[in-house]
Formats: C-alpha cells, structure tokens, sequence
C-alpha cells in the first residue's frame, strides 16, 4: 500500500468546498470529539492531582472554628439514650413483637 496515495485521498476528501462530502464532515466530528475528550481527560488528571496533593480547586474559603454547643449534644444524647430504652424493651421481651408470616 502506498502511503502517499492514500495521505492524498485523504486530504482530497478533507478540503472546504461547496458539495455535502460525509468523509470530511465526519472526520470533522471524530477530530472535535478527540480533541474534547483529550481535554476532558486531562482536566480531569489535573484535578485528581491537585486534590490528592492536598489542594483547593478554586478558591480556598476560611474556615471557622467548630463551636461546641452543649445543650444541643445533651439532646442529641438524650435522643440516643431514649432509642437504646427502646430497643433494650424489645430485646428484652418487654415488647412482643408479632411475626406475620406465622
């Protein structure tokens, strides 16, 4: 096979005319999408690689301070401690729970 003859086939069926020529049109689309994905896949390297050194895409906010309420974590630890009541009752025959399959 010939490469020069099939590289002028190709550029022939490549030019800019006037006429619907699908080989150009879709090798037109097939070269967009390369180039798309080549972008998307290396964007998407970049990004991994600046997360898993410990960087910030985009701008780094400052954070504040976790500020530890007392009374709202007695509440959640009293809503816990109601739970645990609860099923301790079912665990331990206080409620019977009816099985409906039987």
């Amino acid at each position: 096979m010939n490469i020069s003859n099939s590289t002028g086939s190709l550029l022939k069926r490549l030019h800019t005319g006037a006429h619907i020529d699908p080989m150009r049109d879709w090798l037109a689309l097939l070269a967009c999408a390369a180039i798309a994905l080549t972008g998307i896949v290396v964007w998407n390297i970049w990004a991994f690689d600046t997360i898993a050194q410990g960087g910030v895409i985009g701008s780094s906010t400052a954070s504040t301070p976790a500020v530890l309420d007392s009374p709202s974590l007695n509440a959640v630890r009293a809503v816990f401690e109601s739970r645990a009541a609860e099923e301790a009752k079912y665990r331990t025959g206080v409620y019977r729970y009816p099985d409906p399959s039987q």
